[in-house]
């Protein structure tokens, strides 16, 4: 995740995010459908190479769930358990989008807001996926099926941490 220097947002406080304006706007761009994991997001429309897509909705939280593998971490260190659609963006070792925190150059902070933007221009029926860069500890074996893939759902930084994956059943 990185910073995007911004002006001064305002939106609804609380611990739920995301505005009826925005949902629609969302369901105009994407669509959830079946893929090989599970659930994922899909391109409605084309997109420019970073177009902000959504801000990520859901609820905040101070623990981590026991039932969640969808949690993201905020620029506080609380948690955001999202909502759908986006709850349903999958890994990729190689990415097509990228979550960020909107950066208040006048106070010099972050926003604990989350948002999803696209790092290269997307085709309709694409499916927008993001590095999920987990830590070693908490690697799983990848099943993205891109060309460069890790084998492993994990930081590129400490890929060298981790055992050859395991061989795919495919």
């Amino acid at each position: 995740m990185h910073q995007v220097a911004s002006s001064r947002l305002t939106g609804a406080a609380g611990p739920f995010r995301l505005a009826g304006s925005s949902v629609s706007r969302l369901a105009r761009l994407v669509e959830v459908r079946e893929t090989h994991v599970g659930r994922g997001v899909f391109a409605r429309v084309a997109m420019r190479r970073d177009f902000v897509i959504a801000e990520v909705g859901g609820e905040v939280l101070d623990e981590h769930p026991e039932d969640s593998s969808y949690v993201m971490e905020l620029a506080s260190g609380r948690l955001l358990e999202p909502c759908a659609p986006l709850r349903f963006v999958n890994h990729s070792c190689d990415p097509n989008c990228e979550l960020f925190y909107w950066w208040d150059e006048e106070e010099g902070t972050e926003e604990d807001r989350l948002w999803l933007q696209t790092i290269r221009p997307i085709a309709p029926g694409e499916q927008l996926v993001i590095d999920y860069a987990w830590p070693a500890d908490a690697a799983i074996p990848c099943r993205c099926g891109a060309p460069q893939c890790r084998g492993w759902i994990v930081d590129p930084a400490e890929r060298h941490l981790l055992p050859e994956p395991p061989a795919s059943d495919g």
